[in-house]
């Protein structure tokens, strides 16, 4: 079945933290206000995991998963044929989604007190999780050059304070949509290793890499000599729009450190639900395969459509998308500070996106918009927008 990306689906009062929350989150928004927040698409999922759903729901027995080889299986299969790594079952860790396995990481291999790496901007739950466990975070700024950004090792260095004992690479990045290069890497393994740092590579925006972009390269491919201190972290729910199954893997190779893992993840609990298991097996497979493909170049088509009209406005700058479906716009040119910019986008506009400063450091003055939605509302926001911004024209 050929998806129909262009539908408008109304999300409105089916338990929607996207649309149902805004106004939790964003105080008072308009009645017909936009949901460009939340990384999750407005899109069916694939025919292939509903219809795998609808049987394990036909049964009407809805008891403990027993065994998962064929779930496995297919997470073995999706990563030989759609990124060349040859993974083992028994290094298959299954999680709560890859915000708990984060969270599982930071427990497992630091202590209170020890400081964490991100490269900022970057996703904001990161800096959130890492604070809750008792641990502080230690900003490393990326750099911008050429409208993208870039690894700013120069100055890193001095903004060690010697307490950090991991880093969390978000790759492909979000925000920002880079695709981290095999060279760039093996640059931060070696950076790691230097310090003897645990590197946590998030990578769950893998399969969501645009038409006519690098190629994604798995950290664990491009460094295999920091097997002894990388965990990887993967999901199929952010490409196939199942995160309400809330479920991810951690791939970690080396016994030692995986045995760490999973000792915190005996302590708490962890284990998967029946209904994430045979919607992520039916998404790991040729099928799925094939809708990817007709999502991102849906998806690169509404990246073109957007930044095209965004940086038809003065002072704002959307830069161009390699991997995900996040919009990350520099407004810094408009000279707005971040509440007069919110105050456009969100009361002019009357839309709802992530504001730049909950990235972290080289986020103030930025927006990130999910541009997984329609295109119709793309050229609405799009819209919306130039009409809230008019006066700089």
């Amino acid at each position: 079945m050929t998806p129909d990306f262009d539908q408008i689906i109304d999300r409105r009062g089916t338990l929607c933290n996207k649309w149902d929350d805004m106004g939790a989150v964003f105080g008072d928004v308009p009645d017909d206000a936009l949901a460009m927040w939340v990384a999750d698409m407005d899109f069916h999922a694939p025919a292939i995991v509903r219809e795998a759903l609808e049987q394990v729901v036909a049964r009407g027995i809805y008891g403990y998963p027993g065994e998962n080889l064929p779930y496995l299986d297919a997470i073995r299969w999706w990563m030989e044929h759609r990124h060349g790594w040859t993974v083992a079952r028994g290094d298959i860790l299954s999680v709560h989604g890859l915000v708990n396995g984060t969270a599982l990481a930071v427990e497992a291999y630091t202590d209170p007190g020890d400081a964490v790496i991100l490269m900022t901007p970057v996703y904001h739950a990161f800096a959130r999780v890492v604070k809750a466990s008792g641990r502080t975070v230690t900003e490393l700024p990326l750099a911008v050059t050429d409208g993208r950004l870039e690894l700013d090792w120069p100055s890193w260095d001095g903004l060690l304070t010697g307490r950090e004992r991991m880093l969390i690479l978000c790759s492909p990045h979000n925000p920002g949509g880079r695709v981290w290069s095999a060279e760039e890497l093996r640059r931060i393994a070696d950076f790691c290793r230097d310090r003897d740092l645990i590197l946590v590579s998030d990578e769950i925006h893998h399969d969501l890499i645009l038409p006519g972009s690098p190629r994604h390269t798995v950290t664990a491919l491009a460094a295999p000599d920091a097997a002894d201190r990388l965990v990887t972290l993967t999901a199929a729910t952010k490409s196939f729009n199942i995160a309400g199954a809330h479920l991810g893997n951690a791939i970690i190779t080396d016994a030692a450190l995986r045995e760490k893992y999973k000792a915190r993840m005996m302590a708490l609990g962890i284990s998967p639900g029946l209904f994430g298991l045979p919607m992520v097996t039916a998404a790991y497979s040729p099928q799925g395969a094939e809708w990817i493909d007709r999502l991102t170049a849906y998806l690169a088509g509404n990246a073109a459509l957007f930044d095209a009209g965004v940086n038809a406005i003065p002072g704002a700058r959307s830069m161009p998308l390699q991997a995900t479906y996040l919009a990350w716009v520099d407004f810094t040119g408009t000279g707005l500070s971040p509440e007069d910019l919110q105050a456009r986008i969100l009361g002019g506009a009357g839309i709802a996106a992530n504001r730049g400063e909950t990235f972290g450091l080289g986020g103030q003055g930025h927006a990130r918009f999910n541009l997984a939605t329609p295109r119709a509302r793309v050229a609405e926001a799009v819209e919306r927008l130039q009409r809230a911004f008019a006066d700089l024209q």
